[in-house]
């Protein structure tokens, strides 16, 4: 396997199936942009959604003083 086949693998891999749906969403816009504006609405409130139970999570381990912030939790900080 050479280098120029693992970089193709990894472009076949993004351009034929991750942006797939960003391609769909593309395609739908111009014959019916409610639907494609209803489909990037909802995954942005599926994101807000997310990005809150992320904040509140992070929130409640640190009223009950479960991270540990020392210096030494991480071994990236040791230098």
């Amino acid at each position: 396997m050479t280098w120029k086949g693992f970089f193709e693998g990894i472009e076949s891999f993004f351009v034929d199936f991750a942006f797939a749906p960003y391609d769909a969403l593309r395609k739908i816009a111009p014959e019916n942009w409610l639907l494609s504006n209803i489909v990037s609405w909802i995954l942005l409130l599926i994101g807000i959604v997310l990005f809150v139970y992320w904040m509140m999570q992070l929130s409640k381990f640190q009223t009950n003083n479960e991270e540990d912030m020392s210096l030494t939790s991480h071994t990236f900080f040791n230098t």
